[in-house]
C-alpha cells in the first residue's frame, strides 16, 4: 500500500511540476508578444476613426413622461 502511495504522490508531483512549468512559460511569452505587438504598432500604426455621436438630451424626455404620467393619474382621479 506503501508504495501506491507513494507512486500517487510522484505522479501528483510530476504533473503539478509541469502544468507550474507550461504556466511560468506561458506568462514569460506573452509578457514578450506584448513587446513584440508593442513594437509592431509603432511602427504599423492602425488609423483611428473619429466616431461622431449624437448626444441627445434624455433628461428633457424623462421630464416630460414624468409630467405625463402625473397628469394622467391626477386625471384618472377626478
Amino acid at each position: 500500500m506503501n508504495e501506491q502511495l507513494a507512486n500517487g504522490l510522484v505522479l501528483l508531483g510530476t504533473g503539478m511540476g509541469f502544468v507550474l512549468c507550461f504556466l511560468v512559460i506561458m506568462i514569460f511569452v506573452m509578457g514578450i508578444m506584448t513587446l513584440v505587438v508593442s513594437y509592431l504598432n509603432k511602427i504599423f500604426p492602425e488609423a483611428v476613426e473619429e466616431v461622431k455621436s449624437t448626444a441627445k438630451k434624455v433628461s428633457a424626455n424623462v421630464d416630460e413622461a414624468i409630467a405625463l404620467a402625473i397628469a394622467a393619474v391626477k386625471a384618472r382621479r377626478s
